[in-house]
């Protein structure tokens, strides 16, 4: 079966950077859609960054500029490169598959079938 495993999270004081990583297995890796999603304490989960089996992404406003998303299909793994991290951006971040292209849903957790554990992120001022 699908199974979605994050790495990568911490601590870490603002202006710092850390690099997510999601292991995936238990399907065509490449053909999918891959997103990564966070959620804060009280909030709802939001979309950060989606990229589409062509390597094409997308990213919330709130983090362009400072966050990278990549796929490495070879090696069944999707990355989050997160760079100028704000105490907002602490959240629990999780990793998430769609069958479909990115691009018939692209932030919406609806869209994706299958998502990991999630990795904590805490950014200190």
């Amino acid at each position: 079966q699908v199974q979605l495993v994050e790495s990568g999270g911490g601590s870490v004081q603002a202006g710092g950077s850390l690099r997510l990583s999601c292991a995936a297995s238990g399907y065509t890796y490449s053909s999918y859609c891959m997103g990564w999603f966070r959620q804060a304490p009280g909030k709802e989960r939001e979309g950060v960054a989606v990229i589409d089996s062509d390597g094409s992404t997308s990213y919330a406003d709130f983090v362009k500029g400072r966050f990278t998303i990549s796929r490495d299909n070879a090696k069944n793994t999707l990355y989050l490169q997160m760079d100028s991290l704000k105490p907002e951006d602490t959240a629990m971040y999780y990793c998430a598959a769609s069958r479909i292209s990115c691009f018939g849903g692209l932030f919406s957790v609806n869209h994706y079938g299958y998502w990991g554990q999630g990795t904590q992120v805490t950014v200190s001022s």
